[in-house]
Order: C-alpha cells, then sequence, then structure tokens
C-alpha cells in the first residue's frame, strides 16, 4: 500500500452530506485535508471517484429524500453537481491545488475512441498537477448506459488509469462477518479471494438513504479491481488517511488476477447489450475455447435494435450469455448474414461484408459472475 504510486479514492454520499440532503462542509474538508497530504510530496497521485451530486441536490430544490424516479434524480443532480465541485475547489484551493471535473457514462468508455479520450484526459490532469475528481454523468444518463452505482465506476476507473490502489470509502470501518451493529460480529482484515467470502453475510444500502450502494456494491467493485489485478482497501472515511499511509485498517482484498486488455473489462463489467445474436454449438466452442472471432456462418438468430459498434450479446443454443462484444453490422444487416461463409458473401454483396460479425479484439467471454 505504501508503495502504491498511482490511487483512486471512492467517497459515498454517506460520508459528504447530511441525512437531510446538503454538503457537509467539515466532513470535505476532513477528506480533502488526507488527500491533499498524501499527494503533497509529488511522488504519488490521486484521483477521486465522488458520489454526492444528487444528494447535494437534494435540500436546494426542497426534496426530503432522494426521489425514485430518473428524472428528478437528473434534476437534483443538475444543481448538486455544481455545488459538489465547487466545495471541492474551494477545499482544495487551500493547499494550492486546482480540481479538474471529469463526467462519464458508460458508453463513454466501452467505446474505443471514448475510452481512449477518457484514460488521456485523467492522464494528462495528473501529468499537469491537477486533482481529478470524477463522478456519473447523471444529469444525461439514461437507464440504459449508467453504471448504477460509484463503487463499480471506481473499479474501472482505477483499471482505466492503471492504479497501483483502489481505497473504498464507506460509512463502517471495513467488511463484517455480519451485521456491524449486531454483538459478537467482528471485522474481516483480508480476503484473499472469493472463497473467504462464502460464509459472509454482506448488507444492502445504508439508513442515510443518500446513496444507491452498500456494502454489496463495495465487495462486488472489490471483486472487479482484484480480478485486474488491482489491491483494495475497504474502510470509512475517517480513516482514509490510515489507508493511504498504509496503515492497519478497514478489509484489504488481495489482487486476485492480472491486468487485462483495458477495454474488456469495461465491455465485461459497464456496457449495456442493445440487442443478442444466437450461436450454434461450433460457433459457441470457437468463441469460448479458443477465443476466435464470430463470424456469420456461426449465428443462427439475431434479436434486438443496434447499430454497428453496439455491445450485444452472444448466447449459446439454450439462451444463456456466454460472452460479450462490439458488434461490426447493424441488426437490419445481419439476418441476410445466418449461416452464411464471409467468402460468399463478399461474392453477393461486396468485399465490406467479407469480415467479422465480432472480432477477437472487440470481444470478453463472461465467466458465471460476469453473466448477468
Amino acid at each position: 500500500m505504501t508503495e502504491a504510486r498511482r490511487i483512486v479514492v471512492k467517497v459515498g454520499s454517506s460520508s459528504l452530506t447530511t441525512a437531510a440532503g446538503g454538503l457537509d462542509a467539515d466532513r470535505v474538508d476532513a477528506l480533502v485535508d488526507a488527500l491533499a497530504k498524501v499527494r503533497s510530496g509529488g511522488e504519488r497521485e490521486v484521483v477521486l471517484v465522488s458520489s454526492g451530486a444528487i444528494a447535494a441536490g437534494l435540500a436546494p430544490l426542497g426534496l426530503v429524500r432522494r426521489p425514485k424516479d430518473l428524472a428528478r434524480q437528473q434534476a437534483a443532480a443538475s444543481v448538486g453537481q455544481g455545488l459538489l465541485v465547487a466545495r471541492y475547489t474551494a477545499s482544495f484551493a487551500r493547499y494550492g491545488v486546482r480540481v479538474g471535473q471529469v463526467l462519464l457514462t458508460s458508453d463513454d468508455t466501452s467505446r474505443r475512441a471514448h475510452y481512449r479520450n477518457a484514460y488521456s484526459t485523467l492522464d494528462q490532469l495528473l501529468e499537469m498537477g491537477a486533482f481529478p475528481v470524477v463522478n456519473e454523468n447523471d444529469t444525461v444518463a439514461t437507464d440504459e448506459i449508467r453504471f448504477g452505482d460509484n463503487d463499480r465506476l471506481a473499479a474501472l476507473v482505477a483499471h482505466l488509469v492503471h492504479a497501483d490502489l483502489l481505497v473504498l470509502l464507506s460509512d463502517v470501518d471495513g467488511l463484517y462477518d455480519g451485521d456491524p451493529s449486531t454483538p459478537g460480529t467482528s471485522r474481516i482484515a483480508e480476503v484473499s479471494g472469493p472463497a473467504d467470502l462464502e460464509d459472509v453475510t454482506i448488507g444492502s444500502a445504508g439508513k442515510a438513504g443518500v446513496g444507491t450502494g452498500g456494502m454489496v456494491t463495495k465487495v462486488e467493485a472489490a471483486r472487479i479491481a482484484t480480478a485486474a489485478g488491482i489491491p483494495v482497501v475497504l474502510t470509512s472515511a475517517s480513516h482514509v488517511a490510515d489507508a493511504l499511509a498504509g496503515r492497519d485498517t478497514g478489509t484489504y482484498f488481495h489482487r486476485t488476477g492480472r491486468r487485462s486488455a483495458d477495454r474488456l473489462l469495461w465491455l465485461a463489467h459497464a456496457s449495456t447489450p442493445q440487442g443478442a445474436l444466437t450461436l450454434d454449438d461450433g460457433a459457441v466452442r470457437a468463441v469460448v475455447e479458443r477465443r476466435t472471432s464470430l463470424l456469420p456462418a456461426g449465428i443462427s438468430a439475431v434479436e434486438g435494435e443496434f447499430s454497428a459498434g453496439d455491445p450485444v450479446e452472444l448466447r449459446d443454443p439454450a439462451g444463456l450469455a456466454v460472452a460479450r462484444g462490439l458488434v461490426n453490422f447493424d441488426a437490419k444487416e445481419i439476418p441476410q448474414l445466418l449461416g452464411r461463409s464471409t467468402r460468399d458473401l463478399a461474392r453477393e454483396l461486396g468485399p465490406a461484408y467479407e469480415r467479422e460479425v465480432v472480432h477477437r479484439d472487440d470481444l470478453v467471454v463472461l465467466t458465471p459472475r460476469t453473466a448477468p
């Protein structure tokens, strides 16, 4: 932990706001104090993934709790995002640090060009000494292109910026083997892999009612990050300084895998399929076992409305999702391609059709844990 040069820190709404809505300036300043100290020597870089926009907009709009409908959530985010960044800007200004705001949707990061732009922006902000504050772009995101929670967004941003460590801040000081409020439960200091959590009951969102996550989303974010080779510390916002200093606090999740190709992690965890292609048994084996591209000859059915470049689900004959990929054709083009060789298609329809429906570089095989 102390050797981590680039760190992503995620903080939730409940750690920044009051239960009634509105930012708690003292909490924001305390967090900024810890983050500014970490980067003061110039040897460590920090990216902050911050919730709180919707929660910050509740009180100014006269809302007593987080609305359930998307339109009012977006209205609250529109008001609250400005307040949130203004608060961070003022707080970091005490240390002479400029803040750069980066708002993302999953659509921005599952497409090749957008993904590269997101990385370049964050990397350049760090290079120029600014402090990036990342949030989901709640004001424009639709249900179809939302990350759903900032814990998962933080895990994906950690992968995007090639982070050495992910710190998830909660309103409890780590993962417990039961309800932390129940006598007899204890904090889990380390998690080496999924098997360590098989008998652990994990709670959902907290009582404050201003966030969308909870311990379930944090453990899932830790699983995504550690599988991509990034260790994770889960602790409370009040213990962030201890976590960043490498002291014993919270729960430490060890790496379980190695870093994967950048966009494939986003494709697996952040994209929403716009349609589905059903594969025959031979195509399933080719895609899943041999990791080849998907050719028209192996497709037996198509459903949904999508355009070239959209993510689609690849299913076996029984309807089980086995992979996800970015398709090279519009949905309306594919029916005439089903079951046919690329050579025949090129001869009849032209050379533009002598290509894969999904190229192997734009395809990720789903494990049972990543499949919906």
